[in-house]
């Protein structure tokens, strides 16, 4: 059974739905339209990718932090309860 884990899929997933456009100047700007606000810049495309990830990721961890609702996707829910064990069975 292969361990999944919930944040990495909503991220790539999220990804895989960014919109990049090749800007006047040669610089590039990506967003992701479900993320409202999710938007970076880079001089290249890769650049700008990997901006792209790490606004992604910081939007999701505050949104997480100030119980903002975040968009499903890819039917991941982020804005579930967590579910914890007890320690009882141990």
């Amino acid at each position: 059974m292969a361990t999944r884990f919930v944040l990495s899929d909503y991220v790539e997933e999220a990804l895989a739905q960014a919109v990049y456009d090749k800007l006047e100047d040669g610089t590039f700007a990506g967003r992701i339209p479900p993320c409202v606000g999710v938007i970076a810049f880079g001089d290249t495309l890769r650049e700008c990718e990997n901006n792209l990830r790490s606004t992604l990721e910081d939007w999701i961890l505050v949104g997480l932090r100030l119980n903002h609702p975040l968009p499903l996707i890819a039917d991941i829910d982020l804005n579930l309860e967590p579910a914890y064990a007890t320690m009882d069975a141990m």
